[in-house]
């Protein structure tokens, strides 16, 4: 088979790439230009890019169901807790109103400055929350060293000699 010259430009990026491939391969450069262009061009090779791009999309839309699924449970939580609030807290009567709604818009301010700072941080409350209250192993470590104890170590102390 001839082979024609070709004279293309390429990013340097690409051209450093290529050149660590030629390296930990053995091949020359233009043996890999001309695999991958005859992998590119050949007739399957629209069916492998295809099948990449419907892959991707499969996980992409795992990932929306599992963003739509913890939308449901956070949006339900939210709702469960407001009914809850609701209908645990006694009406407030008319002389103390104006004093209560202060006192809630500075909670609410507090709450907006406490997000905002748990937020920069980048920590997941949820996450936190378990890590506090999920008992780890070192929690286990030495609950049983009392009762492990062998019956005659204790009697022999006890025991008159």
């Amino acid at each position: 088979m001839s082979k024609a010259r070709l004279n293309i430009f390429i990013e340097h990026e690409h051209r450093k790439r290529l050149r660590r491939l030629t390296a930990l391969k053995g091949e020359t450069q233009s043996a890999i230009v001309a695999a991958a262009l005859s992998s590119y061009l050949s007739p399957d090779g629209a069916d492998r890019r295809e099948a990449a791009i419907i892959s991707r999309l499969d996980r992409l839309s795992h990932q929306f169901d599992r963003l739509e699924r913890d939308q449901t449970i956070l949006i339900e939580t939210v709702a469960l807790f407001i009914r809850y609030t609701l209908s645990v807290s006694a009406p407030i009567p008319e002389a103390h109103q104006t004093a209560a709604r202060a006192q809630g818009r500075a909670r609410f301010n507090q709450f907006i400055d406490q997000l905002g700072r748990h937020l920069q941080r980048g920590g997941s409350l949820v996450r936190q929350v378990h890590e506090e209250i999920a008992p780890t192993e070192s929690d286990f470590v030495g609950l049983d060293d009392d009762e492990t104890a062998a019956p005659d170590e204790t009697d022999t102390e006890t025991a008159p000699s």
